[in-house]
């Protein structure tokens, strides 16, 4: 039996370092973006082979998760034995040998190297998200796991806000030599990023945690008999895929002269816009699916978009988020209609975005512009509602179908890649084409796919 938290009993120390490590998560995730047009310049590569970041990455993700569900499904769940703490522990110290190796990669002046530091940090980075998420949930009372765990995922959202404005500048600007291999201004903010992954790891490490593990899962793949986990499993590849295509080509296409013609250290400011959105979308979202009153849910759905919006007009200039209010006030409509039905939610935003993605192929310009970083605000919704929807009834085999799910990230790798083939051959524009097939998938699951899994369970309940 596992380790249980003494009842009412809260851990705000180690807490806090979980939300900055959550914090980290996404700031570094998000890096990637400014890797790709700082490393296609650097190296002089096409598409495809910028994208060979995303797939280093995320198909690091992949394997780690595929290796941790074999050992699961024959030995028993690994963090059964060694806890949640040194689960992460173990995550923090592979993500920071990977950021280590950013510094060889940059004196030898080799592609191939950084492709395989970033594959260690993903490596590192799939850890922690298989001990990370539910370590947060047992820091505490099971009572309010629900709200911690909202909690550190809003700070992984800040991460990825923040992100692409403090990674334009010092790759593109304040790290970069005049005279210096383009690959060189990356040296030291990975070097960073190395030091604080070892912080945390030696914080977690010294820090007295009571052994909790969540025992043995269900051996072999009965998990994969369920319909409504495998297309779940689809689904996350094609969320991850479509988010990572949009967010890995944004800096690219809104420099597009048929779009909008922006410099790379003005285009990133719009990609925090992009990933600002998720921000508020995932705020938006745990209010509306939550068990308030219907009155002040109203209430927090209204008061969250204004915030924003009088936050990033302080911070943006209101010329810019004055464009960006109509979208603020489309996703409150969204949600309106979701009806707090996870399916129901995440089948009209994700049309939404498919609409918005066959905008912006077909027009082009400002509202191309605008159509590709309102994907942000739409998509926030997708990873909770995917996951809990693939999760729905599914018992002692959760942890099997977690790893599945986490599994499915490789998305990230195989989908950024395509679309950068497509690009080359036919324009970044219509490449746009690979996240709008994703995204219509996705809503499909929320449509129908979610629901095939769920009755036959019913049925023999």
């Amino acid at each position: 039996m596992p380790a249980q938290v003494s009842a009412g009993r809260t851990y705000r120390g180690p807490f806090t370092v979980m939300t900055v490590l959550f914090f980290m998560w996404g700031f570094m995730t998000v890096f990637n973006d400014i890797l790709i047009p700082r490393f296609k310049e650097a190296f002089t590569l096409n598409y495809f082979q910028a994208m060979l970041v995303q797939l280093a990455f995320f198909g690091a993700y992949f394997i780690g998760a595929l290796v941790y569900y074999l050992i699961s499904a024959t030995a028993g769940d690994p963090i059964a034995r060694i806890g949640y703490k040194n689960g992460v522990v173990i995550g923090l110290l592979i993500s920071a040998a990977g950021s280590a190796l950013f510094w060889p990669a940059a004196a030898i002046i080799s592609y191939p190297l950084f492709l395989v530091a970033l594959f260690v940090v993903g490596l590192g980075f799939a850890m922690l998200q298989i001990a990370a998420n539910p370590y947060v949930t047992i820091l505490g009372p099971e009572r309010t796991a629900s709200s911690r765990l909202n909690l550190a995922q809003a700070f992984n959202s800040v991460g990825t806000t923040i992100g692409p404005l403090i990674g334009g500048y010092l790759i593109f600007q304040y790290f970069a030599k005049t005279g210096a291999h383009g690959a060189e201004s990356v040296k030291v903010p990975y070097i960073a990023f190395c030091i604080v992954f070892l912080f945390l790891a030696a914080i977690f490490f010294f820090t007295h945690l009571p052994h909790i593990g969540e025992g043995k899962i269900e051996r072999g793949a009965g998990v994969l008999k369920h319909p409504h986990v495998v297309l779940g499993v689809l689904a996350i590849f094609m969320y991850v895929g479509g988010e990572v295509s949009i967010g890995s080509s944004i800096i690219n296409f809104l420099g597009q002269k048929t779009v909008a013609g922006l410099d790379p250290v003005e285009a990133s400011k719009y990609v925090a816009l992009f990933w600002g959105g998720m921000l508020i979308g995932r705020f938006m979202g745990a209010v509306e699916l939550s068990e308030m009153k219907k009155v002040n849910k109203q209430i927090f759905l209204a008061a969250i978009p204004v915030a924003a919006f009088m936050i990033l007009g302080s911070l943006r200039g209101w010329a810019v988020v004055r464009n960006y209010l109509p979208l603020l006030a489309l996703c409150w409509l969204l949600f309106q209609f979701g009806k707090a039905l996870a399916g129901r939610t995440l089948l009209i935003f994700s049309a939404t975005i498919t609409l918005s993605l066959l905008v912006a192929i077909i027009f082009g310009g400002k509202l191309a512009m605008w159509c590709i970083v309102g994907v942000g605000l739409f998509t926030s919704i997708g990873w909770p509602n995917i996951f809990s929807l693939a999760l729905d009834g599914m018992g002692a085999y959760k942890s099997q179908v977690s790893s599945l799910l986490v599994m499915a990230i490789l998305g990230g790798a195989l989908l950024p890649p395509l679309q950068g083939h497509i690009a080359d051959i036919a324009g970044l524009q219509i490449s746009y084409v690979v996240p709008l097939v994703a995204y219509a998938y996705v809503g499909f699951y929320g449509w129908k796919g979610h629901k095939v899994g769920s009755r036959r369970l019913a049925a023999a309940t």
